[in-house]
């Protein structure tokens, strides 16, 4: 096995993280329209988690005007974050990136989707979750996962 590069993981990692989350929202806004529609006008977990780190610092949520914005840092900071410790991991275990980035994608999911927004009550738990919800997040993350591979493997080969 070649000599692991931690920092050129690192830094393929937060850049194909960055990547993959746009890949990922443009999935989503896509895959939306094929979903029922949302009676409860929710706030979307990413916003929920603005709102409390907002509050943890300065005592309240996030201003409306910012919601949307602030909900969209969240998303790609975490993109970035999961990015980064996948660029990482992969030049320490090449069978990490296994299935082109999918079962990065699959355990994202079931890290993030599935256990932490529910645990952290950002989301419903996944027993009051609708099937397509379900179907729709393990999609968005194997998305994310098949971009994450493909830009991290430019950036930094193949391990």
């Amino acid at each position: 096995m070649a000599k692991p590069r931690p920092f050129l993981g690192l830094v393929a990692g937060v850049a194909a993280g960055l990547v993959a989350s746009a890949a990922m929202a443009a999935f989503q806004a896509q895959a939306k329209k094929l979903l029922p529609d949302d009676e409860g006008g929710d706030d979307p977990a990413t916003v929920k988690a603005a709102d409390k780190l907002g509050e943890a610092v300065t005592g309240k949520p996030v201003p409306e005007p910012l919601r949307e914005t602030s909900g969209q840092a969240a998303h790609y900071v975490t993109g970035a974050v999961l990015g980064g410790i996948y660029g990482v991991l992969t030049e320490y275990r090449s069978e990490a990136s296994a299935g082109f980035g999918s079962a990065y994608g699959v355990i994202t999911s079931a890290l993030i989707d599935e256990t932490l927004v529910p645990a952290a009550d950002l989301g419903p738990a996944p027993q009051e979750t609708p099937l397509a919800t379900h179907a729709h997040g393990a999609m968005s993350h194997l998305v994310y996962g098949w971009v994450l591979e493909g830009v991290r493997a430019l950036i930094a080969g193949r391990r």
